[in-house]
């Protein structure tokens, strides 16, 4: 069993910048951060494979966020620069046992609890 724990979030101004971490308990293989908007389903941000050489954006962040691991320290990270209101969400981290990079959140055996991101106008 593998427990994921987010920290980073916040309230920000747009145009700011918050970074957000998540440290997972055991190894994992595949990493992604998702977020979901009130009334809104969940969605896939960034995932990054283990080895970091392959990572997925969201059309919707690209150029503003950046996904990045350090496996010796057991943690993800989601850059994320130039907010927007409607980057306004719960951030999870979530992780699988299965070294293939998915957007499907089906796909995912583990999930943080989540971390609020709030920017104002």
């Amino acid at each position: 069993q593998v427990q994921l724990v987010e920290s980073g979030g916040g309230l920000v101004k747009a145009g700011g910048s918050l970074r957000l971490a998540c440290v997972a308990s055991g190894r994992t293989f595949v990493m992604g951060w998702f977020r979901q908007a009130p009334g809104r389903e969940r969605e896939s941000v960034a995932v990054i494979s283990r080895s970091g050489s392959s990572t997925y954006y969201a059309d919707s962040v690209k150029g503003r966020f950046t996904i990045s691991r350090d496996n010796a320290k057991s943690t993800v990270y989601l850059q994320m620069n130039s907010l927007k209101p409607e980057d306004t969400a719960v951030y999870y981290c979530a992780a699988r046992t299965y070294n293939m990079i998915t957007t499907s959140s089906e796909e995912y055996d583990y999930w943080g609890q989540g971390t609020q991101v709030t920017v104002s106008s």
